[in-house]
């Protein structure tokens, strides 16, 4: 199957170029730089050029390819609404291409969150809200409603493995600069998890077994408490560990406070289950010890990924 993956290039996306070549389809991959498009060629992609405010490039890509996988997302929390209007056109654009066939669109989307209790596949996405405008299952279930082969796969808070720019780097960037590793109040909230490669299998298989009946929740570790990785953390610099009350922690968090305190249980039973996934990496306490999350002094944005 030829397969146009946006983000290709990204965290999450170059696992899925690397799975999808893997079983045997083409890839034509989306990249907006000289040295993205050279990734690309030597992981064997097809290379098009263009970016997701480059409309007109995904309208092209779409056209020449049989399904699309939307990975990309312009990770700048200083301009995260922009950045979600921007996701939004694109999906726009890559379903209203794909319209009228029965050519699949797989969604990139995050886990539904519910209070004290578990979260399923059978949760519906939170709407955008001015506090969250993030629209990507939103507008793919509106593609849904008009006919478009578009489902979703969500991912969990972490996913995780080498080459990692997100939570967990500024969680050790941050210990790093304060001299502790803290967490909030018992520590209990609970994140859940993945690993790159076992995300993309989750893409993988959801296009090949041609299932348009998502979401899929590629999530291995339903939920692993804060505690315990603010902990490994402490461990592994040598640092000491804290707890912290709310008032503190907006201190000692800053903007991430909000994350830090995040309870998000998640199961993946019914992906399992109906695509026969089963996660086959490290999970994340494991991968935090042993995948060189510790060799990096910083945390930096991925940028458009």
């Amino acid at each position: 199957m030829r397969v146009l993956v946006t983000g290709a290039t990204g965290f999450v996306g170059s696992a899925v170029v690397h799975e999808l070549i893997t079983a045997g389809h083409q890839v034509i991959g989306l990249a907006r730089s000289d040295a993205g498009a050279a990734s690309l060629a030597a992981q064997g992609a097809a290379v098009a050029p263009g970016s997701l405010e480059d409309l007109d490039s995904l309208r092209r890509g779409a056209e020449t390819a049989e399904a699309v996988i939307h990975t990309g997302f312009v990770h700048d929390f200083s301009r995260f609404a922009e950045a979600c209007e921007i996701d939004r056109r694109a999906i726009e654009v890559l379903g209203a291409t794909l319209e009228g066939s029965e050519r699949p669109l797989l969604v990139t989307s995050g886990v539904a969150v519910r209070a004290e209790a578990m979260a399923t596949e059978a949760d519906p996405a939170a709407a955008p809200t001015s506090a969250y405008p993030r629209a990507s299952e939103a507008a793919a279930l509106a593609l849904a409603a008009r006919g478009v082969r578009a489902s979703v796969v969500r991912l969990p808070t972490l996913v995780h493995g080498a080459g990692d720019r997100g939570f967990v780097p500024h969680l050790i960037a941050l210990a790093r600069e304060t001299g502790v590793s803290a967490y909030i109040g018992d520590g209990l909230n609970r994140w859940p998890s993945v690993h790159r490669r076992d995300a993309a299998r989750v893409y993988g298989l959801a296009l090949e077994q041609n299932d348009a009946e998502g979401p899929w929740h590629a999530v291995a570790d339903e939920g692993v408490p804060f505690r315990e990785i603010a902990a490994l953390i402490a461990e592994r610099l040598g640092l000491p560990l804290a707890t912290l009350s709310p008032a503190e922690a907006e201190q000692h968090f800053g903007w991430f406070a909000m994350m830090a305190s995040f309870d998000g249980p998640t199961s993946s039973d019914r992906t399992r289950a109906r695509l026969g996934w089963s996660p086959q990496e490290a999970n994340l306490l494991a991968d935090i010890a042993t995948a060189g999350y510790f060799e990096r002094r910083c945390w930096a944005s991925a940028g458009e990924a």
